[in-house]
């Protein structure tokens, strides 16, 4: 059974990763592998932005499964490749884990997209 001091935590930080996904957090990063972004885009750099774009828009867009309340993982399709999202939680400087993944004024995020091949 789930406390409801437990499940406040985890909608907490459901929460705040919503916010990174979608950009609005300022100390949130978000990474694109390598080789994601090059099966992705061509070589001109309009198309790389545009790819970006269309990998973006489907991730904010992307739905997650009950045995990620968090809302840390979530695996999604943009050009018929399979992409996999995974946030993770750092210390400030974006050196060590964080000690609270639910404390914003500690803990920064950074969300990772990449081809099921790249995880």
């Amino acid at each position: 059974m789930v406390t409801i001091e437990i499940a406040d935590r985890i909608e907490r930080i459901a929460r705040l990763n919503d916010r990174a996904r979608n950009g609005l957090d300022r100390s949130s990063r978000i990474v694109v592998t390598s080789g994601l972004h090059a099966e992705l885009a061509d070589e001109k750099p309009a198309d790389a932005i545009f790819a970006q774009a269309r990998l973006i828009g489907a991730m904010r867009r992307c739905t997650f499964q009950a045995d990620t309340p968090e809302r840390d993982f979530a695996s999604f399709e943009v050009d018929g490749i399979k992409i996999l999202m995974k946030i993770a939680y750092y210390d400030a400087e974006l050196i060590y884990g964080s000690e609270d993944p639910a404390d914003a004024s500690i803990a920064r995020r950074v969300v990772t997209l990449m081809r099921a091949e790249d995880y």
